[in-house]
């Protein structure tokens, strides 16, 4: 095979003619919602951080844990508790990285709109830095759990997605 691009230049090229194709459009969109959610998520958090530590000490050995559910059981472990009273302790970094790591991704994505590719390498690390802040902060046991590892199977799917992407950047 030739490694010759035999559409460059041709009408059937793809890529950098302005036109955003519609895989770019949907994954930029679903970042702005993702940015959305994830600074309401943040917000909430600096909220009700101290309500949600207190709510989950108080249910440690009480009479309404002893009747939930085995799979309910399991978010009021000790270390669950354990692993929500560092997050509080360290709520301000965690919430000054998330903050920037939400700018980076709406950045990031409005630069691939304009099919920027350090758009791509700004959204990546506004991917990347609450995880990184995250093992950092409290651990690598914040992402045993279930919703640990769905967060990082969305990352990972949209890592993956947006890399399919790079061809349209320039």
């Amino acid at each position: 095979m030739s490694d010759i691009d035999q559409f460059k230049g041709t009408p059937f090229d793809e890529r950098n003619t302005g036109i955003i194709p519609g895989s770019l459009k949907t994954l930029t969109v679903l970042t702005f919602i993702g940015c959305g959610i994830g600074l309401l998520g943040t917000l909430y958090n600096i909220i009700s951080g101290k309500k949600n530590l207190d709510t989950m000490e108080k249910m440690q050995g009480s009479e309404q844990l002893e009747k939930m559910p085995d799979f309910l059981k399991k978010m009021y472990t000790p270390e669950a508790v354990e692993l929500t009273r560092i997050g509080y302790e360290n709520r301000i970094p965690l919430t000054i990285i998330s903050l920037v790591a939400i700018a980076l991704c709406l950045y990031g994505a409005i630069q691939m709109r304009a099919l920027k590719k350090q758009g791509y390498s700004l959204w990546l690390i506004g991917e990347l830095l609450p995880i990184i802040g995250t093992v950092i902060f409290i651990g690598t046991a914040a992402f045993s759990n279930f919703s640990g590892i769905i967060l990082l199977s969305i990352v990972a799917l949209f890592v993956l997605l947006y890399s399919l992407q790079l061809k349209y950047l320039r």
